[in-house]
């Protein structure tokens, strides 16, 4: 098997006239200096990128990327918007000059967007001598402790762009810290921020970004946010070779088409349609550098994330100024709205003077503007520090008895609606979090709060009330009410027919007599499991017309008792459905087919097709060939 090529996004950090891009040039034979201004004065002003190949240790091909940044205080701006997507750091540092104020910066700003893994080079070390070298060497590493650049997994390399002097040294070392960055998955919702957006002659309009996550196609339609614009890529290119598609992690050129050069610019962000949005107010965690002023409530900032820049106002919970050093919970107000999930790291620049302050991570990309600040401080202490599961939990738990759908969760999380299916699967197994229908989830504590609502407005009622009038008073999305209302019926806490619903009565007889026949159709399904009668075979059982027995059978269905297999006869009862699923969730990851089923469940194949089409519904199963993969 041919091993699996890996991409890694690199980005140059350093003061400047430090030899940033000299070393790019070095070690990709490509002049990351692109525009006039910067070749005639000689420094780097907007973001440049280059990339060579080489082979991992296990002979696998490697690209690694770099985007060159300015190392001048005044371009800090571009800066910023070519670290915000990059997965590793090269930080520079001049023999000739030593550590530098950009080099304590963007040390700083790399910290701050959570960048974990790096390597520093000491350049220039041909122009001085040994010991002016030996002491810019201990001074780079005192400055470094404490940082991520700080382990023995990150050395520190001396080389000569102009000589030549360890840059295969350093090549190798790229290969290492390639191999111990982090691994995207396919978690995540696809989205490729925009660093650079220009017209190609005969091809229009281009944009350049590092796909985050996802992987893009040719021939695909997708859309362009903020703006709302419905775009088709055209074609797709990885440092000027034409691809097919472009997997998470790499530098992609995407050709679009549907969107004049105008309307495409830094900051925005490709998305699937109907995905992620551009949000303008945030929940985050900020966290204010040792050396910053203190940040107060209101401040108005400069907020970078990914290739996007705003200004923000800040909302702090608790009002109290953010001292140096310490970290706090606020609402952000951008100016302009940024396409951000949670997880988003960002960074702080106050207007004057200008410097950087701080940064964080953002916790929540769609606040509950009507919830208390006290309760948004409370949930959001709970959400910080929560595992995945535990955050998708409390994401439902939020929206109380209106629950909330499967795609809204992922458009709230960032994550596919498969990932979130599989984090929400162990609260639904221990019943923490109740499915209403295949899409719609709502926390146990809101359904219990929600029987107790319908339970309360019945006892105050004089006679039976309107189903349509108590779901107008309760204010209940109807299938969290039928829901609801159905599960009071199995226990014996209300009583309804098709219109209305009152109190449950021991001395209704005619409603009795229903309700019995009802729950003796649903004990013959509970009974038989997974091998249910037809409904014929059921009528002979009880003695019944078949037109009864069909009229009962109808209303099991619709209060969800039983669920129809996609035959007119073949029903099963919900608590066989649930244990099935269970069991065939013990295979998680696994393939099976008709014969493996069969074996497993102890059924014939009249049972074993319909269940497994039913599987394939519920998306506990996806069929593949003659076979299903168990999500």
């Amino acid at each position: 098997m041919t091993p699996q090529a890996r991409s890694i996004v690199i980005g140059t950090a350093g003061h400047i006239d430090h030899g940033k891009t000299t070393l790019v040039h070095a070690l990709t034979g490509i002049d990351a200096d692109r525009l006039p201004e910067e070749k005639r004065r000689g420094i780097t002003i907007d973001l440049g990128f280059a990339s060579f190949e080489m082979e991992m240790r296990d002979r696998s091909p490697l690209r690694i990327s770099f985007v060159d940044v300015p190392g001048h205080s005044l371009f800090i701006r571009n800066m910023l918007a070519g670290a915000g997507c990059v997965s590793a750091v090269m930080l520079v540092v001049a023999a000739d000059e030593g550590i530098m104020p950009q080099t304590v910066e963007h040390l700083a700003i790399c910290e701050l967007l959570g960048v974990s893994h790096g390597i520093t080079v000491i350049t220039k070390a041909d122009a001085v001598d040994a010991s002016q070298l030996q002491e810019v060497q201990g001074s780079v590493d005192s400055f470094l402790q404490g940082t991520f650049l700080a382990n023995d997994r990150a050395p520190v390399l001396r080389v000569s762009a102009a000589s030549g002097e360890g840059i295969q040294a350093l090549r190798e070392a790229l290969r290492d810290l390639a191999m111990r960055s982090r691994i995207e998955t396919s978690d995540s919702l696809l989205r490729m921020p925009i660093d650079r957006s220009f017209v190609m002659k005969g091809f229009g309009t281009v944009v350049t970004g590092t796909l985050l996550s996802g992987t893009i196609r040719e021939g695909q339609t997708l859309q362009l946010e903020p703006g709302d614009h419905a775009v088709r890529v055209r074609g797709l290119q990885n440092h000027g070779e034409p691809q097919h598609s472009a997997q998470v992690g790499s530098r992609v050129a995407v050709n679009l088409s549907g969107v004049d050069v105008t309307k495409a610019h830094r900051g925005q962000t490709l998305v699937l349609p109907k995905t992620l949005r551009a949000v303008d107010a945030i929940d985050v965690e900020i966290t204010l550098l040792e050396t910053a002023p203190a940040l107060k409530h209101r401040a108005s900032v400069h907020f970078h994330a990914l290739t996007s820049e705003t200004m923000a106002s800040v909302s702090l919970y608790g009002y109290e100024a953010v001292q140096p050093g310490s970290v706090r919970l606020a609402r952000l107000k951008l100016s302009e709205p940024i396409v951000l999930v949670p997880g988003d790291r960002f960074v702080l620049r106050q207007p004057l003077p200008a410097g950087t302050i701080g940064g964080g991570r953002v916790l929540d990309v769609h606040p509950e503007s009507r919830l208390r600040k006290s309760d948004a401080l409370s949930w959001l202490q709970g959400l910080k520090g929560s595992s995945p599961a535990k955050q998708v939990e409390l994401r439902v738990g939020r929206r109380k008895t209106h629950g909330i759908t499967i795609d809204a969760l992922s458009i709230e999380t960032g994550l596919t609606t498969d990932a979130v299916r599989q984090l929400i699967d162990p609260a639904v197994q221990s019943r923490g979090l109740q499915f209403i229908t295949d899409d719609l989830i709502v926390s146990r504590e809101a359904l219990r709060l929600a029987a107790a609502d319908i339970i309360g407005r019945l006892q105050g009622a004089s006679q039976n009330t309107k189903k349509s009038e108590l779901l107008s008073q309760t204010g209940l999305r109807a299938e969290i009410f039928d829901f609801a209302i159905n599960s009071l019926h199995r226990e014996r806490k209300v009583q309804t027919s098709d219109e209305t619903v009152s109190i449950y009565s021991a001395t209704s007889n005619s409603l009795d007599a229903e309700s019995e026949l009802l729950t003796a159709i649903a004990q013959v399904y509970e009974t038989a499991g997974l091998a249910t009668p037809s409904v014929i075979e059921l009528a002979q059982k009880l003695n019944l017309r078949e037109s009864e027995i069909r009229r009962h059978v109808t209303a099991l269905q619709r209060n969800k008792i039983i669920v129809r297999m996609g035959s007119d006869d073949l029903f099963i009862h919900s608590a066989a459905l649930q244990k099935l699923t269970e069991q065939v969730a013990a295979f998680r990851g696994s393939t099976i087919d008709v014969g493996r089923f069969k074996q497993i469940t102890g059924l014939s194949r009249k049972y074993a097709i319909p269940l497994l089409e039913y599987l394939d519904r519920q998306r506990i199963t996806r069929k593949q060939g003659d076979a299903r993969v168990v999500l």
